[in-house]
């Protein structure tokens, strides 16, 4: 029996709670965001594990995303556009996130 792989849309979902305040994350790594500027950064939210990209302090993309049940999803470069979490964020909660990902 193959455990099923997340969709884009689950890990967006894990992304906005941690924007709207309903998840909490935490560094994995003794890294922080201002620190790496350029290459990944992971965070626990709730038993769940996310892999960000920051691009010269930016978020770019997220990377990877395990949900506390061993699903996954992983970024693929050959995906087509609007299968990253991070793109489908709102500008508001993209921008809230990047906040709070410079703040841990």
């Amino acid at each position: 029996m193959s455990v099923q792989p997340l969709t884009a849309r689950e890990a967006y979902q894990v992304l906005r709670d941690i924007a709207l305040g309903f998840r909490t994350m935490r560094r994995l790594g003794t890294k922080s965001w201002p620190d790496i500027y350029c290459g990944q950064m992971t965070v626990e939210a709730n038993g769940w594990v996310v892999t960000f990209y920051n691009d010269c302090a930016t978020l770019d993309y997220c990377d990877s995303c395990y949900s506390p049940d061993g699903r996954a999803y992983i970024f693929d470069s050959m995906q087509r556009y609007g299968t990253d979490p991070v793109e489908l964020l709102s500008t508001w909660e993209h921008a809230q996130l990047e906040k709070l990902l410079s703040a841990v």
